[in-house]
């Protein structure tokens, strides 16, 4: 086989693996069950029929796969928040480079699990992604009150926690 079939193959089959990929636009409020809780800012929900897996927006928990501290807190509290429940997922259309829609998520209580997440000090305020200062507020209520994660001597960053 010479290097232009081969070129012409490698071509044909980006295009397939790309066709096959493309995520949903997303540009409004949508609601879907909770169907899974990946860790404390992941979760998944069945939305049309199909798994759609959504990043929470803002903030940023503690790890599970290289076991951080309160990492297992962090998603048992997210799933006693919203697992098995019809939420409301309000998203501007941003993925991430895993493909997971970044939004908000209001469960049927109405709250916003996202500040929950802060609130109960299991997650920092995502600066580097978000600019909502309600979000530093309630991390500081959290830290000055010990609260989760706040009453570790020295809590390290997810970001910080993730890097080798």
């Amino acid at each position: 086989m010479n290097f232009t079939n081969r070129l012409l193959k490698i071509f044909i089959l980006f295009l397939l693996l790309s066709c096959s990929n493309k995520v949903k636009e997303i540009n409004k409020p949508i609601t879907g069950e909770v169907i899974g809780i990946k860790d404390g800012d992941t979760i998944e929900i069945l939305f049309e029929g199909k798994p759609m897996t959504v990043r929470f927006a803002h903030v940023d928990c503690p790890e599970i796969k290289k076991g951080q501290p309160f990492g297992q807190a962090a998603k048992k509290f997210t799933s006693d928040h919203c697992f098995g429940q019809t939420v409301r997922v309000i998203s501007e259309g941003k993925y991430d480079r895993y493909r997971r829609l970044i939004a908000i998520i209001i469960n049927e209580n109405n709250e916003n699990v996202n500040k929950e997440l802060v609130k109960a000090g299991f997650a920092w305020h995502f600066k580097k992604y978000s600019t909502d200062t309600s979000y530093d507020d309630l991390e500081l209520i959290a830290r000055q009150n010990k609260i989760g994660l706040w009453a570790d001597d020295n809590p390290t960053p997810p970001w910080d926690w993730r890097k080798p």
